[in-house]
């Protein structure tokens, strides 16, 4: 199965499945000598974790990191570092009613195309857990990045059409939505809480700013930094879209608008994300990504089984009816693995 690997200099193959017995991660490329210990890494994975409140899926799983391989007396080898998280809450009985059905916005009937076989427990490999392995070495990118000065931050913008108005960036990991509004985030929680009550679910949109990037990282023309951060948001499962600066909002504007100007001091604005040309600029990268509603719902849709025979469907079980605040972590994760590659090329580029 192709695809399990994302990067070139420094590099993470992720494997596992949902309600298998473990997912992990081997990450390649690691500068050796670096202070690095699990409880470095499971601060990350509990952010993530499930079960955190009435807002995420029940399913409980402590998602303990254990490190195989690649860390010795507590410093890293530069050697392949290999982390193992074991599942503990599989439950594949949940889906045996489904087994042979195709749930709509699910991978069922595109995965059974692809390979001739899919497994059914809760998605298998297309389960939103395999981000689980992503998190964990995502964590190590970041222990990196922090050597560099580069700090990546995430969080809720939008939910279900409630948008935050104001940022406070000490609220975002003290509401159960992940909400850079304290504010908006009591009217979010509000929402999810009664579209799970209803049988539903919804989506919103995450912001992500990165600070302390220096300029120059990113390697045209086809690996240029915002298609390398496009293509890592758009591997997640629940990602629909994505925009840096100014966004689709720069197609309503003028060139005078839009474009960045220059003083002495550097940049007067930043409509571009801090990327200009595929090149980081240095200023703050930012962008945004748009994540659709859960695909699982218990209301009742249409759908058709392996046969072709039409039915209705039910999705029973654990899910989060929102993803956005399990997803923040993942996107941090995600956009830190993107960097840690870009600052190796260019080392390698320069010499």
């Amino acid at each position: 199965m192709a695809g399990n690997t994302f990067g070139d200099s420094f590099k993470i193959t992720t494997f596992g499945e949902s309600h298998g017995a473990a997912i992990g991660v081997i990450v390649d490329g690691v500068t050796p000598g670096v202070d690095m210990d699990e409880e470095y890494i499971q601060l990350q994975m509990d952010r993530r974790k499930p079960g955190q409140s009435s807002v995420t899926t029940p399913r409980k799983e402590n998602d303990l990191v254990h490190i195989v391989s690649g860390i010795y007396e507590g410093r890293t080898t530069g050697t392949p570092l290999c982390l193992m998280l074991y599942n503990q809450d599989m439950k594949p009985e949940a889906y045996r009613d489904i087994q042979h059905s195709f749930r709509p916005g699910h991978a069922d009937f595109t995965y059974l195309q692809k390979y001739g076989i899919r497994d059914h427990r809760g998605s298998g490999r297309a389960s939103g857990r395999e981000t689980a392995a992503r998190v964990a070495g995502g964590a190590v990118a970041r222990k990196l990045l922090e050597r560099r000065g580069v700090q990546v931050l995430a969080y809720t913008k939008e939910i279900g059409g409630i948008a935050c108005r104001t940022f406070d960036e000490e609220a975002i990991e003290h509401n159960a939505v992940r909400a850079c509004d304290p504010s908006a985030a009591a009217q979010m929680i509000r929402k999810v809480e009664q579209l799970a009550a209803a049988g539903d679910s919804c989506g919103g949109i995450v912001e992500c700013r990165i600070r302390g990037v220096a300029p120059g990282l990113g390697e045209p023309v086809f690996d240029k930094l915002d298609a390398e951060l496009a293509k890592a948001m758009l591997s997640i499962g629940a990602v629909k879209g994505i925009e840096f600066g100014s966004g689709f909002a720069a197609a309503s504007m003028l060139g005078s608008e839009n474009n960045d100007g220059m003083d002495a001091a550097g940049f007067v604005s930043n409509h571009s994300g801090g990327i200009l040309g595929g090149i980081s600029t240095g200023q703050d990268i930012v962008f945004r990504i748009a994540v659709k509603p859960t695909s699982s719902i218990s209301l009742p849709q249409r759908t058709v089984n392996v046969h072709g025979d039409e039915q209705q469907i039910r999705t029973i079980g654990r899910h989060d009816p929102c993803i956005c605040p399990r997803i923040v972590p993942v996107v941090e994760a995600m956009a830190c693995l993107v960097l840690e590659d870009q600052y190796k090329r260019q080392a390698a580029m320069r010499g």
